[in-house]
């Protein structure tokens, strides 16, 4: 009876912690284009707290970036959603996925934006610590928070998961890059080749950044998102959820986050 009342007790602090996180959504603009993204935080502490910019994948905002905020969130940090594509733009096939995420990642200029007009809308929210932000992207996302903390912006450290490596704009030069640097990818990701992992590590060490390049054995591209295996079949590309790789480098990336924020 004891173990019962305990295990209920349990499941309703998780029900009522899980209640307490807001996901807002938000009208910004860079320039003249409205951007649709979402602030989520806990409601129920009135503390200021570290903010978490999430960059989507190339299909735009998705299920799977929502649930990555949310935990962002339930960690005790506020994240914010960026629209990187303009007006919430989405896309349920290759095609046209890769011609939004293409439009930006050859656009350095515009990039870095759209990514800023997140940054500081996030800075700008009553929950946030503006001292005290990071930025976290999957998969095209991942690649942009790498830019990011190349041209030297603002942030305490990113997060990259299934990123590619390649530089869109300018390499990271020494005593230019202000962010810590992690990076999370699938070692049997066609889409990662071996040749760029050196040049991506030696582009680091040349800059003197604080960097961390872990490879996930047996996982491929998009290995965190659980609807990968489905899409990857459906398109007849290498995407598939790994459960393990996903666990380890979610673990890794809040230990990462928590040290950077010096929680």
């Amino acid at each position: 009876m004891m173990k019962k009342l305990v295990l209920g007790a349990l499941v309703a602090a998780s029900c009522t912690a899980m209640a307490a996180i807001q996901e807002e959504a938000v009208s910004y603009k860079d320039g003249d284009t409205v951007m649709k993204g979402f602030i989520v935080y806990d409601g129920a502490s009135p503390a200021k707290r570290p903010g978490v910019v999430v960059v989507h994948e190339w299909w735009g905002i998705t299920k799977h970036v929502h649930d990555e905020a949310r935990k962002f969130a339930s960690q005790g940090y506020t994240a914010f959603i960026a629209d990187m594509y303009g007006d919430g733009k989405t896309a349920d096939n290759p095609t046209d996925a890769g011609a939004l995420s293409g439009a930006v990642r050859k656009n350095p200029a515009l990039m870095q934006s759209r990514f800023l007009a997140a940054r500081d809308t996030l800075a700008q929210h009553a929950s946030v610590d503006a001292s005290n932000l990071g930025a976290v992207g999957y998969c095209f996302g991942g690649s942009v928070v790498l830019d990011m903390a190349r041209v030297g912006t603002d942030l305490k450290g990113v997060a990259a998961f299934h990123a590619g490596l390649g530089a869109a704009g300018p390499a990271a030069a020494p005593g230019k890059v202000k962010a810590k640097v992690l990076v999370l990818n699938g070692e049997a990701d066609p889409f990662i080749k071996p040749e760029s992992v050196d040049a991506f590590k030696k582009e680091m060490a040349a800059a003197s950044v604080d960097y961390r390049y872990l490879n996930y054995p047996g996982a491929v591209h998009a290995f965190t998102n659980p609807e990968a295996t489905e899409k990857g079949k459906q398109f007849n590309l290498p995407l598939a959820y790994h459960a393990q790789a996903d666990q380890q480098s979610k673990a890794q990336a809040s230990a990462f986050f928590a040290a950077v924020f010096r929680k």
